[in-house]
């Protein structure tokens, strides 16, 4: 964890922890936690603490942005450590381990990779103990780490344009890339078409490499109609892009 991510955590942690369990919306969605706004104030981006960087992952999955129910995830993970003697480190870790992909998308997740056999070459029963106790075989992330809403709704990655968006290419190319940087070694796994376009441009400014990229996964959600059709169009080469990555690094469980 950086040293600025760590002091913005700092900056807010209190704030956190001294809204109620029961907190609104309006608690969370607020000036207080306002982030950054376009000039239009339609596009919006929010503190959540989702700083956590695992360092050791061998794999990467990435997403968009956290949504509103995984904000809301990540508050209650600061609350509920008000009572503990964790420190702000492992208070984040937790966070990533209990809101990324929570819910049923995380069900559609492990599935499609255990379809690929992602969890045999990790020597796991089945990819779901990523999220559970093989968390520190993962990092799991977002192209915007932080929450963001456009038009007050979750932001989807395409209206307005992800890499074309000053505010949001700013937040891909200063915060994300540097993340990036220090996983040069491990597999990215982007979850869908627009994070696949913003890894893509990350390759042409040469933040990372396109060997590290599986190519053609789809985003988990349940909304995403096209997923299955996706998965099953490249799921020959994505398991054969398994297959020579992992022949290549040495893995040790």
């Amino acid at each position: 964890m950086s040293i600025a991510n760590y002091a913005k955590f700092q900056q807010y942690k209190k704030r956190i922890q001294s809204i109620p369990p029961s907190y609104t919306k309006e608690e969370l969605i607020n000036e207080e936690f306002l982030l950054a706004r376009d000039d239009k104030k339609k596009l919006e981006i929010y503190y959540a603490p989702f700083e956590y960087v695992n360092k050791d992952a061998k794999i990467v999955i990435v997403g968009i942005t956290p949504g509103f129910h995984q904000m809301k995830k990540s508050f209650s993970t600061v609350i509920g450590a008000v009572e503990t003697e964790h420190d702000d480190e492992e208070i984040l870790r937790q966070v990533k381990n209990n809101s990324s992909f929570e819910g049923p998308m995380r069900k559609n997740l492990v599935k499609m990779l255990d379809e690929l056999e992602l969890n045999e070459y990790l020597g796991l029963c089945s990819s779901l103990e990523l999220f559970e106790e093989a968390s520190h075989l993962v990092h799991t992330t977002s192209v915007i780490a932080y929450p963001v809403f456009y038009n007050g709704k979750n932001y989807s990655g395409s209206t307005p344009n992800l890499v074309k968006n000053k505010l949001l290419k700013k937040y891909m190319t200063e915060n994300f890339a540097e993340e990036l940087k220090d996983l040069s070694e491990s597999l990215i796994i982007p979850l869908g078409v627009n994070v696949s376009n913003a890894l893509n441009y990350l390759v042409e400014q040469r933040v990372i490499s396109s060997a590290q990229i599986l190519v053609g996964f789809p985003h988990p959600s349940g909304g995403n109609g096209h997923r299955h059709k996706q998965f099953a169009d490249n799921k020959d080469a994505m398991k054969n892009k398994l297959k020579d990555h992992f022949a290549k690094v040495k893995f040790i469980n």
